[in-house]
């Protein structure tokens, strides 16, 4: 396996707060490395750094072995970052077939102009429509993204990325908010995704269960620094995550719902 992605003493300051403390760590093809950590500890903002919504104070980030440290966020996204968000990010007035086929006739360097005639373009269309089909929403691709549940935005904000077929995909708490129902339909996804050797998955989560799961390798986070980074297993048992994350003494239950 190759590094498909690397942070070097990545930091940043807000104010006299540092909110990630010189994060070094490598991120592998082919894995999914979930991020855990208790509230506040620095796992969102971490993402941020990553995929360029925030500018760190010190350290790099690089993709590939190439320093996108200074690269904007539009910039990281063409260069393979790609990132579904806690709080869904879409264009509310266009249809679901509309938001996912902007995202394919990106990938496909057709440009963003969303008043081209839906079917100028057959094929890029027809793409759009089966990675809909893929999350479950093929029977909504006529809806106004503004009306669909939350359920469905979340969904959607998966199909999207999908469609930009990133070399990094990273979710930020994909099952926040869904019903119990719901949650397979996501976690499905990303096993599908997780099942190509050349895509690196990241993902923020605080459902253990679903970490357990899914996860190749776990590093936790406290204070913005990196405290744990090991195998499943190894970082879930070991005394700072039993006592500091989940609550309960070492050797006790291991806290997961």
């Amino acid at each position: 396996m190759s590094t498909a992605l690397q942070t070097r003493d990545l930091t940043v300051r807000f104010g006299g707060q540092i909110a990630v403390n010189r994060v070094s760590t490598s991120f592998q093809r082919g894995t999914l490395t979930a991020i855990v950590g208790p509230n506040g500890a620095g796992k969102t903002t971490f993402f941020n750094l990553i995929s360029g919504q925030i500018k760190a104070s010190e350290g790099q980030v690089l993709i590939e072995g190439v320093d996108i440290t200074r690269a904007s966020a539009p910039e990281r996204a063409r260069l393979g970052l790609g990132r579904a968000f806690q709080l869904t990010q879409l264009f509310p007035r266009l249809s679901v077939l509309e938001n996912v086929r902007l995202a394919v006739q990106a990938q496909a360097r057709k440009g963003l102009s969303m008043w081209r005639v839906a079917d100028d373009d057959k094929a890029l269309t027809a793409r759009a429509l089966a990675i809909l089909d893929e999350v479950a929403l093929g029977q909504r691709s006529t809806s106004l993204a503004s009306v669909l549940t939350h359920n469905d935005q979340r969904k959607l904000e998966v199909a999207i990325l999908i469609a930009l077929e990133p070399k990094v995909f990273m979710f930020d708490e994909p099952t926040a908010g869904m019903s119990v129902d719901e949650v397979p339909v996501i976690l499905d996804l990303i096993r599908k995704l997780k099942g190509d050797p050349n895509a690196t998955l990241l993902l923020v989560e605080h459902k253990l269960d679903v970490v357990r799961e899914l996860a190749d390798r776990i590093i936790v986070l406290h204070n913005g620094a990196l405290v744990a980074d090991g195998a499943p297993a190894e970082v879930i048992a070991s005394p700072i995550v039993q006592e500091a994350y989940l609550g309960v003494a070492p050797g006790g239950a291991d806290g997961v719902a």
